[in-house]
């Protein structure tokens, strides 16, 4: 082969790698899914002609918007929702799920865009006082604020939502009490309406949307076992990760989460 032959040749060599390469990339998506539970007002629920609403549905398709997609939410039962988004029944779930240590070893997580404390719940009337003794952040030593609270549910019937950070925190720190977990926290509020728990513990956004049935009781609890801010789970290693992260950065600074926050919540849960 003479020199001019050999050298068109190593060109076109290098052009159908160069285009192989582009070929074999991975495109990003132009249409996401997004799951979320349905069942956890104010943060998403379904309404009486089956459509999910709520924050986070009006903030995931904003956040679609912003990355110039396509944007379906979809509903999954809480319990399954992590193990669907590891299975590719989704791209992303934006479900109250808080950023903790235990869940980023299976996903990776965008910055958070909410963070909400949580708290305790009793009947109108009930005779269980749970002390308040201002906010408690349990990643500082608040052993004697906690104390006092654990002392009050020494023997008593508490009801969480399965595999929830809340829990976890009552099974780190409230080891006295009894817990009963339900697949759904309104699920668990009806019991306690009935008298068959003693109290709950919840996202203090969730347990003020159920209504007059519960109250609020106790202090505000943050950060410890509760995480670091609810946020969007994604497959491990995906770059959504970084996207959403964008998106939810731009939609805090030019106000959109706030205006959200207030329309759902009444107060702002964003994180700005």
């Amino acid at each position: 082969m003479n020199k001019p032959a050999i050298i068109a040749a190593g060109v076109a060599l290098i052009a159908s790698i160069a285009f192989g390469s582009v070929s074999l990339a991975k495109p990003e998506p132009q249409r996401l899914r997004i799951a979320t539970e349905g069942a956890f007002a104010p943060w998403n629920a379904t309404d009486p002609a089956g459509r999910l609403v709520g924050f986070e549905v009006d903030l995931a398709h904003d956040l679609c918007r912003r990355m110039a997609v396509e944007c379906e939410v979809v509903a999954q039962d809480w319990d399954g929702i992590l193990p669907g988004l590891q299975q590719g029944k989704y791209d992303a779930v934006m479900a109250g799920v808080s950023i903790t240590a235990d869940r980023a070893k299976v996903v990776d997580f965008s910055g958070a865009y909410a963070a909400d404390p949580a708290v305790f719940a009793v009947r109108p009337g009930s005779d269980l006082t749970i002390p308040t003794v201002g906010r408690v952040d349990l990643s500082a030593d608040r052993s004697d604020a906690v104390g006092l609270v654990a002392k009050s549910l020494n023997g008593k019937v508490v009801a969480v939502q399965t595999s929830t950070i809340h829990a976890k925190m009552m099974e780190a720190y409230f080891p006295g009490a009894t817990v009963r977990t339900y697949d759904r926290l309104d699920h668990a509020a009806l019991d306690l309406a009935a008298g068959r728990v003693d109290a709950m513990l919840g996202a203090r956004s969730a347990v003020e949307a159920i209504g007059p049935t519960v109250k609020a009781a106790g202090p505000d609890f943050i950060r410890g076992a509760l995480g670091s801010g609810v946020a969007v789970a994604v497959r491990k290693g995906d770059a959504l990760s970084s996207r959403f992260s964008r998106a939810i950065s731009d939609a805090a600074q030019d106000g959109t989460t706030a205006e959200m926050s207030r329309r759902w919540f009444g107060f702002n849960v964003s994180v700005e």
